[in-house]
């Protein structure tokens, strides 16, 4: 396991999950800056509930600095074309406060 600390934008707010035990846990994706101009989607998933708080705070386009552990992957888009990717179990999380939209 990787321990990093990724800052990028919000992609996809925050969403409220139960796990097959019934426990709750929050996920979410943060575009970060790469060398292209796409940049790397990281997929979080978080199971402190101070973190998932922190989570629902930001909307999509808001900044946000993540620590945790990573787990970088390689996805294959609709047309065949390989991309990275990293998955994050979030650990702590800041951002500036919430949204201003």
């Amino acid at each position: 396991m990787i321990e990093g600390l990724v800052a990028g934008r919000i992609w996809s707010s925050a969403e409220h999950r139960v796990d097959k035990a019934g426990r709750p846990y929050c996920v979410a994706k943060i575009r970060v800056t790469g060398t292209d101009s796409e940049g790397i989607l990281v997929n979080l998933i978080a199971f402190d509930p101070a973190v998932c708080d922190s989570l629902f705070l930001v909307r999509e386009g808001d900044a946000i600095s993540v620590s945790g552990a990573i787990t970088p992957k390689v996805w294959t888009d609709k047309q065949g074309n390989t991309k990275p990717a990293i998955d994050m179990v979030a650990h702590r999380v800041l951002h500036l406060g919430e949204s201003q939209n």
